[in-house]
């Protein structure tokens, strides 16, 4: 089963590229990262009990008001859910870096962990693939499990501005720019992306209209299902040392590349 890393930027175009291959005629299993990120700090979990222990003294607005959310004990009667632009207030911009490391050792570990969870349900099913729609793809560490990786990007920084604040129309200009800031430039993990290869890496520049950007789907789709089509799937299904086999060299092939980025990246970082 092919693991296709789906990343990119806050207002690139991510989220519908993987509502497109959700879709027929795709009708690929997604694992939503963000979606993930949100049930596991709903009311009642412990995410959202560590979140309110950890910001809820210094943060007076880091719930629901009561008549915002049907009562003091929230919807479900476990508690009022979190007011997400408050908590995003308080852990992105300039100087809050230990504040959003605090708030990702809390979500990232039960992320990781039902991540994982739908990934070996979609192998057991027999899928050719599963989608890892991932944010922080190369940031968190999960560029080495995949086979392929696809971002999706824009050519200039205005459309990702223009495209978040027609989004989330609560942002100010200074929100938006501190939330773009706190992510890696789109463009640096495009080049980073194709630095593995024409098999392993895809960039697709999503400028235009979702037209233009189902048509590049279709294109880069039609090639990554020819170097992993279903009976491949079915194989590594009926035997799982050969799975684990190309698993590994997949791994350390992708590991090595990252190895090596990293690498030149410090040292053009010593020349300056």
């Amino acid at each position: 089963m092919l693991l296709l890393g789906l990343t990119g930027s806050i207002a690139t175009g991510k989220s519908t590229v993987s509502s497109i291959l959700e879709a027929p005629p795709y009708s690929l299993p997604i694992v939503d990262a963000d979606k993930i990120a949100r049930e596991v700090v709903e009311p009642g979990t412990a995410g959202y009990q560590q979140i309110v222990e950890k910001f809820g003294p210094s943060t007076p607005d880091l719930l629901l008001s009561a008549s915002e959310c049907g009562g003091e004990h929230g919807h479900n009667g476990k508690g009022r859910p979190l007011n997400r632009p408050a908590l995003g207030r308080r852990v992105f911009g300039e100087g809050k870096d230990e504040d959003r490391k605090a708030l990702n050792k809390i979500v990232h570990p039960a992320v990781r962990s039902e991540m994982y969870r739908q990934m070996i349900s979609a192998y057991i099913r027999g899928s050719w693939a599963v989608i890892l729609d991932v944010p922080l793809l190369f940031e968190s560490g999960w560029e080495p499990l995949c086979g392929t990786i696809l971002v999706v990007a824009v050519t200039d920084p205005k459309i990702q501005m223009q495209r978040l604040r027609a989004r989330d129309e609560h942002l100010t200009e200074e929100d938006a720019k501190n939330r773009v800031a706190a992510q890696w430039d789109v463009r640096d993990k495009a080049e980073r992306c194709l630095r593995r290869g024409d098999q392993a890496g895809v960039v697709v520049w999503n400028d235009g209209d979702k037209e233009d950007l189902r048509k590049q789907i279709d294109q880069v789709m039609a090639k990554v299902k020819s170097n992993s089509p279903q009976w491949w799937a079915f194989l590594l299904l009926l035997f799982p040392p050969l799975a684990v086999m190309s698993g590994s060299w997949s791994y350390v092939r992708s590991w090595w590349i990252k190895k090596q980025w990293e690498q030149e990246k410090l040292k053009d970082k010593a020349k300056l």
